[in-house]
C-alpha cells in the first residue's frame, strides 16, 4: 500500500510540476494577454536601467575629457539609488494588481492541483521575464540618448577616450561591464519585487479564490 501510495504520489507530483519550458510559455501566454498591465510592469524598471546607463555613459564619456567632482558623483549615485526605488516599488504594486485580476485563475489552478511553488514559480518568471526585457531596452535607451548629446557635444570622437563608467571596490569598471551589470540589476529586482505578490498568490485558498467577484 505504500509503495502504491508512494508511486501515486509521484504520478500526481508529475502532472502538476509542469517542466520549465511549459511555464514559460505559460508565463509568455499571461504577458501577451495582459500586455497593457505587462507594459506599465516592464517600464519601471525601463526607465530605472535607462537612468542608470546614461549615468555610467555620461560618465564614461566625461571622465576621459574633465575631471568630476565627489559631489557630483555622490548626486548622481542618490539619483539612481532613488530611481530604481521606485521601479521596484511599482512593480511591486503592478503584480499585486495582477494577482487580484486573476484570482479565478489562480483558484481555479489550485482547484487542480497546482502546488504552491508552481503558482510562484510562474509568477516568478513572469516579472523576471519582463524586467529582463525592461532592463535591456532601458540600458539601449539610456546609452543611445547620452551617446546622442555626447556627439553634439563633443563631435565623432566622444567615444575616442572613454574613462570608466563606476568603481567598484576600488577598481575601475569599464562601460560595457557597467551596462551588463545595470541589465542584470534590473532582471533582478524585477524578480524580488515580484516574490511577495507571488507568495500571497500562492498562499491564496482556492474555494475562497473562486468566490471572488473582479
Amino acid at each position: 500500500m505504500a509503495a502504491q501510495a508512494a508511486d501515486k504520489g509521484e504520478i500526481i507530483q508529475r502532472q502538476i510540476m509542469l517542466p520549465w519550458r511549459r511555464s514559460v510559455q505559460m508565463s509568455l501566454n499571461s504577458i501577451f494577454v495582459r500586455l497593457g498591465r505587462s507594459i506599465i510592469t516592464a517600464s519601471g524598471i525601463f526607465l530605472g536601467t535607462a537612468f542608470l546607463v546614461s549615468v555610467f555613459t555620461q560618465t564614461a564619456v566625461l571622465g576621459g575629457r574633465v575631471h568630476l567632482e565627489a559631489s557630483e558623483a555622490a548626486r548622481s549615485i542618490w539619483l539612481v539609488v532613488m530611481s530604481l526605488l521606485v521601479a521596484t516599488i511599482g512593480i511591486v504594486n503592478s503584480m499585486l494588481m495582477a494577482v487580484t485580476e486573476r484570482y479565478k485563475e489562480i483558484g481555479t489552478m489550485k482547484c487542480l492541483g497546482a502546488l504552491d511553488r508552481f503558482v510562484v514559480r510562474l509568477f516568478l518568471l513572469e516579472s523576471g521575464i519582463l524586467g529582463t526585457l525592461g532592463a535591456v531596452l532601458g540600458a539601449l535607451a539610456g546609452f543611445l540618448v547620452i551617446a546622442a548629446i555626447s556627439m553634439i557635444r563633443f563631435g565623432a570622437r566622444a567615444f575616442a577616450h572613454l574613462g570608466p563608467a563606476m568603481v567598484l571596490r576600488g577598481q575601475p569598471v569599464p562601460l560595457w561591464i557597467a551596462v551588463i551589470i545595470a541589465i542584470i540589476l534590473g532582471g533582478v529586482l524585477a524578480i524580488l519585487a515580484a516574490m511577495y505578490p507571488a507568495w500571497r498568490a500562492a498562499k491564496m485558498p482556492p474555494a475562497a479564490a473562486l468566490r471572488v467577484e473582479i
